[in-house]
């Protein structure tokens, strides 16, 4: 459990890392208000965790320390949304349509709203 715990560590901290030179890079070069850093950490995100996913399910390439460390650490650190899009994928394949729309719904309301509160508890 030890080694697991410090895999998914170590690939969090380096996706961390690339999340805020990404996110750095992309507005300094184009600084503006649209959130144009953060959709491209998430759609990268995305991509690379289903590309991981593809890779360990379809070939021999990946032992499960490598996918641990590169989905749930690397990509958990870079964004948690390749996280969620990867779940909601998963809930589709088993046929569980209603799940995924109450998922989506309550995660993007939930989360704007438990935001907005945590924003507004110390006024």
């Amino acid at each position: 459990m030890l080694r697991q715990i410090l895999l998914v560590a170590l690939g969090s901290a380096l996706g961390g890392i690339a999340r805020f030179l990404a996110s750095k890079g992309l507005y300094d070069a184009a600084p503006m208000q649209f959130p144009l850093p953060t959709l491209v950490v998430n759609i990268l995100g995305c991509f690379l965790i289903g590309l991981f996913y593809a890779i360990s399910e379809r070939t021999g390439l990946m032992t499960a320390d490598t996918r641990l460390f590169l989905t749930t650490g690397l990509c958990g650190g870079f964004t948690t949304f390749s996280a969620f899009a990867y779940e909601n994928i998963v809930l589709m394949r088993n046929g569980a349509y209603s799940m995924v729309l109450v998922y989506i719904t309550a995660s993007v309301v939930m989360g704007i709203l438990a935001t907005f509160l945590g924003m507004n508890l110390f006024k």
